[in-house]
C-alpha cells in the first residue's frame, strides 16, 4: 500500500479543516465480507475517513474516500460508516462534506455494498433541508456514485484528474472520449450543471472553506451571521453600469465585495450565488446580459431574456435559499423567454417551476428591477404578484406587458410610422414607465442605482422578523 497515496484522503481532510481539528470515527472498522478471498486483503478504515472537526470555527462532518483500500470502492461498512456520520451530523445540526475519489460498488460485496449505497441514499434524502451537504471530487465518481453529489446541495470538482459519470463516455451509443468526454468538470460544469466550481485540488477544498462560512449550520440554526466592518449607506457610485453583468453588481453591493457565486459555467444568463449583506447571509438570483473579465473587457453578450435552463438554476436555488432560512435578493432585467427550439420543449415547465419556488418561499424576498421587467418573464423573477416582499427601481426602469413600439404597432396594425411612434411614445408612459408602476403600487420605491445598497440592507432589515404562513399541505408537485 503507497503510503503516498494512502495520504490523500486524510491530507485532503487536514487542509480542509482548522489545524488539528480533525477528530476520526470508525477508524479501526474494516470490511466484514470473506468472499473472493476478500479476508486476505487489507482493507483500513474499509476506504473511507470518517469523523469531525471546524471549519472558521464551525462544525463539519467530513467522509474522504482513500482510493488505495481497493480502489476506493463502497462496500457495506464503508457505506454504514457514512450513514453512521449523517446521524451525527443530523442530532447536532451541522454540515456534512464528502470527499469522492471511488471507483463504486465494490463487486466482491454485490448485495451487501448495493444496500450500503441505498442506505447513503437514504440518510442524504432524510438531511436534504436540514443539513446543508457538500460534496468534493478529486478522482472518479461513477455510476451509483454519482447520484450522491446529485443529491447534495452544492459540488465542487477538480478539474484535470477528476471525473463524474452515470454511464462513462465510451459506454454511451455512437460516442467515445475522444469526441466528447462528458465526465470531465468541464462538460458538468458547463453541460450538466451539476458542478457548482471547478478548479485544482486545492483551490476546491479552499472553495468548500468559503462556501461554509457563508451558510447557516443547520435550517434552524443561523451560525453565518459575522460582523459588518462594511459602511451600510455605502454609496455605490458606477452600480448602474453594471445593470448588464450583474455578477458585478452583487460584488459591488455586498459587504466588502464579498460575492460567492455558484454554477458560473452553467446558463450564464442568470447569475446565482450568496453575497453578504449588513454581515448576514443573502441569497441573490440576477438576469445577465453581459460578461467581462477581470481586465474590463467585454467578453459575451446575451439577450435579456429567460433561458429554461437558466430558470432550473434559478428555482433549484432559491429552493435551497427557502429550506435553509436565507433570505433572496432579485435583480430584474428581462425582456421574455429564449426562442429557439430546444429551449421550447422544457421553457414552460422551467419557467413554471422558477415561479412556483418563488411563490411558495417564505424567506424575505427583494427585487430590483435594474433595467426592464417585460411580461411573464418578469412575473417569474420574484415580481410583487408572486410575493415579492419589496420591489424598487431603478429610475431608467421599464415595466409592462412588452416594448412599447411593438404594443403599438398591435394595437394599431393598419397605421402610418408617425401613428405608431406616437402612440408608441403615449404607451410607454402610460404602460411602461416605472412611474406608471409606482402609481399603481407594483413598484413600492424608485430608488436611485448607487443607493440601491442601502435600501436592500433597509429592507432585509425590516423583514427580519417576516413570518407567513401557507395553506397545509404535505408538498407541492411543481
Amino acid at each position: 500500500m503507497s503510503n503516498t497515496a494512502q495520504s490523500a484522503a486524510s491530507t485532503r481532510i487536514a487542509s480542509l479543516l482548522d489545524a488539528n481539528s480533525f477528530v476520526e470515527i470508525g477508524g479501526q472498522i474494516t470490511a466484514r465480507s470473506t468472499d473472493f478471498n476478500l479476508s486476505a486483503k487489507e482493507t483500513p478504515s474499509d476506504g473511507v475517513i470518517t469523523g469531525y472537526g471546524v471549519i472558521d470555527g464551525s462544525l463539519v462532518y467530513v467522509y474522504s474516500q482513500d482510493a488505495t483500500v481497493l480502489n476506493g470502492t463502497v462496500g457495506e461498512m464503508h457505506a454504514k460508516k457514512i450513514a453512521r456520520l449523517y446521524d451525527f451530523a443530523m442530532k447536532t445540526g451541522a454540515p456534512v462534506i464528502g470527499l469522492i475519489d471511488c471507483a463504486g460498488m465494490r463487486l466482491q460485496e454485490a448485495t451487501d455494498a448495493l444496500n450500503g449505497f441505498g442506505e447513503i441514499y437514504m440518510q442524504q434524502t432524510k438531511a436534504s433541508g436540514v443539513i446543508p451537504q457538500i460534496t468534493g471530487i478529486f478522482g472518479t465518481c461513477g455510476g451509483g456514485m454519482a447520484m450522491i453529489p446529485a443529491l447534495t446541495d452544492f459540488t465542487l470538482m477538480e478539474e484535470k484528474k477528476a471525473k463524474l459519470f452515470v454511464n462513462s463516455p465510451n459506454a454511451i451509443e455512437g460516442n467515445e472520449i475522444s469526441k466528447c468526454d462528458t465526465s470531465t468538470a468541464a462538460y458538468q460544469a458547463k453541460e450538466a450543471g451539476l458542478v457548482d466550481f471547478k478548479g485544482s485540488e486545492e483551490d476546491v477544498l479552499a472553495q468548500i472553506r468559503a462556501l461554509v462560512t457563508m451558510l447557516p449550520a443547520n435550517n434552524e440554526d443561523d451560525m453565518s451571521y459575522e460582523e459588518c466592518t462594511d459602511d451600510l449607506n455605502r454609496v455605490c457610485k458606477d452600480l448602474a453600469n453594471c445593470a448588464g453583468d450583474t455578477s458585478i453588481a452583487l460584488s459591488q453591493i455586498s459587504d466588502n465585495n464579498v460575492f460567492f457565486e455558484v454554477k458560473a459555467d452553467y446558463a450564464k444568463d442568470m447569475v446565482c450565488g450568496f453575497i453578504k449583506l449588513n454581515g448576514s447571509t443573502v441569497g441573490a438570483v440576477a438576469n445577465r446580459t453581459e460578461i467581462y473579465d477581470e481586465e474590463g473587457n467585454l467578453t459575451e453578450s446575451m439577450d435579456a431574456v429567460l433561458s429554461a435552463r437558466g430558470a432550473r438554476k434559478a428555482a433549484d436555488f432559491v429552493k435551497f435559499c427557502d429550506a435553509f432560512n436565507i433570505p433572496v435578493l432579485t435583480l430584474t432585467n428581462v425582456t421574455g423567454f429564449k426562442a429557439t427550439k430546444c429551449s421550447e420543449a422544457n421553457m414552460a415547465k422551467a419557467v413554471a417551476e422558477l415561479t412556483y419556488t418563488f411563490a411558495d418561499a417564505t424567506v424575505p424576498k427583494v427585487n430590483v428591477i435594474v433595467g426592464k421587467a417585460y411580461g411573464s418573464a418578469y412575473l417569474a423573477m420574484n415580481s410583487k404578484s408572486i410575493g415579492a416582499d419589496m420591489v424598487y427601481a431603478w429610475p431608467n426602469a421599464e415595466i409592462g406587458m412588452m416594448d412599447a413600439k411593438l404594443a403599438a404597432k398591435i394595437m394599431y396594425a393598419d397605421s402610418d410610422a408617425a401613428t405608431i411612434n406616437e402612440k408608441a411614445a403615449e404607451y410607454a408612459t402610460l404602460q411602461s414607465s416605472v412611474e406608471s408602476a409606482a402609481r399603481r403600487g407594483y413598484v413600492d420605491t424608485i430608488i436611485e442605482a448607487e443607493d440601491t445598497r442601502k435600501y436592500v440592507i433597509g429592507a432585509f432589515e425590516m423583514l427580519y422578523t417576516k413570518r407567513e404562513d401557507r395553506p397545509s399541505k404535505k408538498h407541492g408537485t411543481v
